[in-house]
């Protein structure tokens, strides 16, 4: 923090703009405001002898240019040095000072005139808040305090209003009172917002003596006592924000509000200011609550989250605090980050961010534990009974109810200890002391080779994992520290890692620890409700060792050019040793990690229907128990992705593999056999529509190829069961019927559409679906033997959820008036098949495969490229003009990104084995594509 600089020092019984104390971004005070040619400009105007009016308008104009010749040279400025944000934050608030005061001194002098004021005819101009303390971003809040001797006089206040009219005409943000001094004790004693406010309130210009005497009151009555309820105060509203505006680890931090960001810092302050009187951070660090090296932090911290917000307001032309994927792009580019090693210039930039949100957060835990000393508060009668800890063992010893270290000396003695610590933590049940991780940062580099390489403290690691159902609080308090990448070296790249997509809410290391999270949740049972397969694996038991090792390691490839899942397979070949896994066990984690994708891509990216999906994917994992850690890890990994990422859709998919797989396992490959499932689901057809007569049955049941059988749940069955005979009821061979219905154990809506077969159907489909905003995540079409189509879609609203029924109707209507040809989709969506401006700063290179191998009778094309809403038509009308029959599509989205399968045949029937017809529509879908994605930019 800066030194509180006061504009005016004199007594002055006209305000004047005093030179600037401290060092300005630009070397000449004059190119960001010259007070000498402002100050003779305002006072040609009172030569001419203008009306008021025009009078104000003239100052205004003089003000405007002064204010943006001054605002465009701190930015020129800022722009060559992209991280001083300490000089740029000043130059704002003096810029601001000296519209401010000029203001104040033309609506006294100019626009009120008062020859001889009267005692009551005072006014002091205070700055208040962020603006008090001298710190403001180029759209920060103009906070002002009116200080009157006594109740306000009728010429104060037209002062005070002619004066707030030039600066709103200045298009300046102003928060403004009128107070006694009385007032402002009064008031800040039942609110603390206004005291903080006036905590770091700092005299402009006007009746100095007043100021001096405002100054005087709130030391001695406002300031001087009720610290406990002050701090209490601070760290409730600390706890709301962060649970308003998110967590340290979200992909789109809030720069200003969120954990981590500047307000926790100017909360530290403001806590430190009022114990301990200081008005600079510096001073923390003579008084024993900093050491010189986290001040140092502190300073860092501080600049570089300024530096952050001033390039975010200068980009938005306005006030601005959630740093955005596409703000992010830009600013990264602003301060300098440039690609490197596999990664974006703005992935670098924000594990650079991440890294001082975390600082923020050790400084804090620091801050308080000192004022903790002085203020500590007394848990309640009732948690003291009830709430007893485990004694904790020799070695360690109880400050404030948090684990302390006894002997500093002795216990730096064997570096092991810096492990126990953590155990000990958790055996106990207590926080650790700050004092204790002071100790611990300072002395990372104890943590060697000899350490890393001992069988004891490997033991202690894994015990961290395993013994106390809560491991996720001891890793993720150890990344924070540095021991986690100290332990294990290879963990270091990931700390703090953005990973720049819209798909995943967490940096690498966050995801991990959440995914730990998930395992230990899942392990005692609280999860068993919403996650049946997975916890009943681990009632019956697996191997804790290698599935816990595995969920820690499967993403610590991530952030270099290699696959991450075969460089962290490597990875976790000499970490699995180190850690005291035996030969198999570390062969099995090593597996986990290399594969950890291919149950999540089997069943979001493939048909799971076709048998031949389930046969490879049992040829993969070779034995029931393998494919039991993998499935666990599957959920685990799915569900850390973010807090909305896992959906009963994802859970159906899963489960559905798992038991068929399980099946083929147990029972042989044949249980996969087509014509046995096609038997089953004749069956439950028969049964779900007992009166109906048994020649309309067997018309139902022979018109069907094997393929549609296999591929529908009985419910949809029976659905085009209905449809069709209605259809061949009304002999109108035009006819589209439409089922719409709420599937709420997938988290989507199942349209069923049957009608007449005709080529481009399934493209015209998918063109209504986009057409009415629906985000489409499976779908399957199957031609009868009889000449009619019937085609199943699952879709989903924009939040990811099932249509609301009262919604249906509407949905019905616009589909079928785009079937019909009332609407042309293609010509409707070009304005719709928008991408979002924030969405426009990722780069998703477009990957097109043909796979024969992966179906029995279809070619899978499989399309991975950036989603956009008219894209599943853009693809099926390319393939639909190409003559190739789309039998189903299968889509998974991982954010901005976007997995379209297609099963698909030629004219004829067959696959697309010629690798000229592959190149060739592979061009096609490609420029589909590229255009798609122009007009989608535009």
């Amino acid at each position: 923090m800066t030194p509180p600089r006061q504009a005016s020092r004199v007594l002055a019984s006209e305000p004047a703009v005093q030179a600037p104390e401290l060092a300005l971004i630009c070397d000449d005070s004059r190119s960001i405001f010259d007070v000498d040619a402002v100050t003779a400009a305002l006072d040609a105007l009172a030569v001419d002898a203008l009306p008021p009016l025009e009078m104000r308008a003239e100052t205004v104009r003089i003000l405007r240019e002064a204010n943006q010749t001054g605002r465009a040279a701190i930015a020129d400025a800022f722009a060559k040095a992209p991280f001083n944000a300490e000089a740029l934050t000043r130059s704002y608030a003096w810029l601001t000072d000296c519209l401010v005061i000029s203001a104040l001194r033309v609506a006294r002098t100019r626009l009120h005139p008062l020859p001889n004021p009267t005692a009551a005819e005072r006014i002091a101009l205070i700055a208040v808040g962020g603006y008090g303390r001298g710190e403001m971003a180029p759209f920060s809040d103009v906070d002002l305090l009116f200080v009157t001797p006594y109740k306000i006089t009728p010429w104060a206040e037209s002062v005070i209003e002619s004066m707030l009219y030039i600066l709103w005409d200045l298009r300046l943000k102003v928060g403004h009172a009128s107070r006694t001094i009385r007032e402002c004790v009064r008031l800040g004693l039942s609110d603390f917002t206004i005291r903080t406010a006036l905590l770091e309130h700092r005299f402009l210009t006007g009746d100095g003596r007043l100021a001096a005497e405002l100054d005087k009151r709130l030391k001695a009555d406002l300031f001087a006592h009720d610290a406990r309820a002050f701090l209490e105060a601070k760290l409730e509203e600390r706890a709301a924000r962060h649970a308003k505006f998110g967590q340290r680890y979200v992909v789109e931090p809030n720069v200003k509000e969120g954990k981590g960001g500047l307000r926790d810092l100017q909360s530290m302050f403001w806590m430190a200011k009022y114990v301990h009187g200081v008005d600079d951070a510096a001073d923390l660090v003579p008084l024993g609550v900093f050491r010189r090296e986290e001040f140092e932090r502190f300073r860092r911290a501080e600049d570089f989250l300024w530096a952050v917000r001033s390039h975010m307001h200068l980009l938005a032309g306005r006030a601005t605090e959630q740093l955005t994927f596409d703000l992010q792009v830009e600013v990264a580019e602003r301060m300098g980050y440039q690609d490197k090693a596999g990664r974006r210039g703005v992935e670098v930039f924000m594990q650079d961010y991440f890294r001082h949100a975390t600082a923020v957060g050790d400084l804090t835990r620091i801050l308080l534990t000192k004022l903790e000393a002085i203020h500590v508060k007394p848990a309640p009668l009732l948690d003291r009974i009830f709430q007893r800890k485990r004694r904790a063992r020799e070695g360690y010893e109880v400050i404030h109810n948090r684990l302390a270290i006894s002997d500093p000396k002795e216990f730096l003695a064997d570096p092991v200890n810096i492990l126990r610590l953590f155990d000990e933590g958790l055996r106990t049940g207590m926080l650790i002391h700050p004092d204790a991780m002071r100790l611990v940062t300072a002395n990372l580099h104890l943590i060697d080779d000899e350490m890393r390489n001992d069988r004891e403290a490997a033991n202690i690691f894994m015990g961290l994992l395993l013994k106390h159902g809560n491991p996720e609080r001891a890793l993720r308090r150890m990344n924070e520290l540095g021991v986690l990448a100290a332990f294990l070296p290879e963990f270091e790249p990931i700390v703090a890692m953005m990973q720049f997509n819209m798909y995943h809410s967490y940096t690498v290391d966050e995801h991990i620890i959440q995914c730990i999270r998930n395992l230990a949740q899942i392990e005692k049972g609280e999860l068993r409700e919403s996650l049946p397969i997975a916890s009943g694996i681990l009632k019956e038991g697996v191997n804790r060792k290698v599935l816990y090792l595995a969920v820690l390691l499967h993403d610590i490839g991530k952030g270099r050019s290699e696959d991450h899942s075969i460089l962290g397979a490597q990875i976790a070949r000499r970490v699995a040793p180190r850690l005291g896994l035996n030969k198999a066990d570390s062969e099995t984690v090593e597996w986990l990690v290399r594969h950890h994708l291919l149950m999540s891509d089997m069943a979001q990216k493939r048909d799971i229907a076709d048998p031949r999906t389930v046969r490879d994917f049992a040829k993969a994992v070779q034995t029931v128990k393998r494919m039991d850690l993998l499935t666990v890890l599957t959920v685990c990994d799915i569900r850390g992705v973010g807090p909305n990422t896992w959906n009963n859709w994802k859970a159906a998919l899963i489960r559905a593999l798992y038991r068929q797989t399980r099946r083929a396992l147990e029972e042989g490959m044949e249980a996969l056999n087509r014509e046995n499932r096609g038997t089953e689901a004749k069956r439950l057809l028969r049964e779900a529509l007992p009166d109906w007569p048994k020649s309309a049955l067997k018309t139902e049941t022979s018109r069907h190829y094997p393929p549609y059988w296999q591929g529908l749940h009985v419910t949809a069955h029976v659905d085009f069961a209905r449809m069709l005979r209605e259809l061949e009821e009304a002999n109108d061979p035009g006819k589209v019927l439409i089922n719409l219905h709420p599937d709420e154990d997938r988290d989507a809506t199942r349209v069923c559409f049957v009608m007449a077969d005709h080529p481009g159907i399934f493209a015209r489909l998918a063109g209504a679906l986009a057409l009415v905003g629906a985000n489409v995540v499976d779908a399957r079409s199957y031609t009868t033997k009889d000449g009619y189509v019937t085609d199943a879609f699952w879709i989903q609203d924009a939040d990811g959820h099932p249509y609301e029924a009262a919604r249906l109707p509407r949905l019905a209507q616009m589909i079928h008036k785009t079937l019909k040809g009332e609407v042309v989709a293609r010509d409707a969506l070009k304005s719709r098949d928008k991408i979002k401006k924030r969405e426009k700063a990722f780069n998703v290179a477009t990957h097109i495969s043909f796979d024969n191998d992966g179906s029995e009778i279809y070619t899978i094309i499989e399309v991975d490229t950036r989603d956009r809403p008219g894209l599943l038509y853009d693809l099926a009308r390319t393939l639909a003009a190409s003559n190739v029959y789309i039998a189903n599509a299968v889509i998974a989205t991982f954010g901005e990104q976007v997995v379209d399968t297609f099963y698909v045949k030629d004219m004829f029937g067959l696959k697309y084995h010629s690798e000229s017809k592959q190149r060739s529509l592979e061009a096609k879908l490609r420029k589909a594509i590229e255009e798609g994605a122009a007009r989608a930019r535009d």
